[in-house]
């Protein structure tokens, strides 16, 4: 279960900064969150104001937290808007550095 203290968050974000491949925001919220508060995906997405579908995309960490969804888990009490998006940036720039890339020469600049 989440300590949604700001000592916490920090912690937690610098940890998945470096952490080898992170896990996507949705899966803390599928299992960790709404087992802790007993809710289902349809009665968060229901008191957020979310559909059930997109939630459950997210959940299942086939979209990203978006800066609406994340502002929608802070008002419902759910943790802070910059903590997951903090999250869900660290989880897709580690999956951005571990594509294949053409090869990119540094710039030089004068």
């Amino acid at each position: 279960m989440w300590n949604w203290s700001i000592t916490s968050i920090i912690t937690k974000q610098e940890a998945n900064m470096a952490m080898h491949n992170p896990p996507h925001p949705g899966e803390a919220l599928r299992e960790d969150v709404l087992p802790a508060i007993n809710l289902s995906v349809i009665g968060l997405a229901r008191h957020i104001g979310y559909s059930r579908g997109q939630l459950s995309t997210v959940l299942n960490g086939r979209a990203a937290i978006s800066a609406d969804l994340a502002h929608r888990l802070e008002l419902a009490g759910l943790g802070s808007a910059k903590q997951y998006l903090a999250e869900q940036a660290a989880y897709d720039l580690w999956q951005a550095e571990h594509r294949e890339h053409p090869p990119i020469a540094r710039l030089q600049f004068a």
